[in-house]
């Protein structure tokens, strides 16, 4: 039986720390090439190759990356890796940080194994999927409109601030010029100003 999800690995940086292949291929050479273009920052996306899309989360300096069609649903992959990040975790905890090659691989791959066939096969995670991808979407829509809503404010203030600045720098120097008229005999300034 052929998986949707087809590989699936744990590792710290370009170092592997547990995988698991449903199937023969070529992944471990692949997987090598795409971890060694993931930078350490904390994020989650979706990469294609040919029929294959490689999902991974990172965070912590910890990947968490699957292999599967093209056609298997973004959302289902990253409800996978979030299930796989969460159990790794609660197993492992910080000590992945310093751990060598494959250290986890005996006890973990098994793991991966069944969350691998849960999340392929299950009829119950569509729906669940279906809506999880949807809340991705509007969080993603929020945050650009956040973030356009927060930069238009903030050229707002800028302008408002500028104007409040102007309009002071106006009436100091008219206080200034009324001060001077009155100590200078007049608006002419006839005492001060050389006859």
């Amino acid at each position: 039986i052929k998986m949707p999800i087809l590989y699936s690995v744990v590792a710290r940086g370009t170092i592997i720390l547990a995988k698991h292949a449903a199937c023969v291929g070529n992944f471990e050479e692949v997987t090598a090439k795409i971890l060694a273009k993931i930078p350490p920052d904390n994020d989650k996306l979706t990469y294609s190759q040919g029929p294959y899309l490689f999902h991974y989360i990172c965070e912590d300096r910890l990947i968490y990356m699957c292999i599967t069609d093209d056609d298997f649903q973004r959302s289902r992959a990253f409800l996978y890796l979030n299930e796989i990040k969460r159990r790794f975790l609660a197993v492992y905890g910080p000590g992945a940080q310093t751990a060598v090659a494959y250290a986890m691989n005996t006890e973990f791959a098994r793991v991966l194994a069944n969350e691998m066939k849960h999340y392929s096969e299950s009829k119950d995670l569509d729906r669940l999927s279906q809506v999880h991808g949807e809340l991705d979407e509007l969080k993603d829509i929020m945050s650009v409109t956040f973030r356009k809503t927060s930069r238009n404010l903030a050229r707002s203030l800028f302008w408002k601030n500028v104007k409040i600045y102007v309009i002071v720098a106006a009436i100091l120097i008219l206080m200034i010029y009324v001060i001077v008229s009155i100590s200078c005999g007049g608006m002419a300034w006839q005492n001060c100003v050389g006859k």
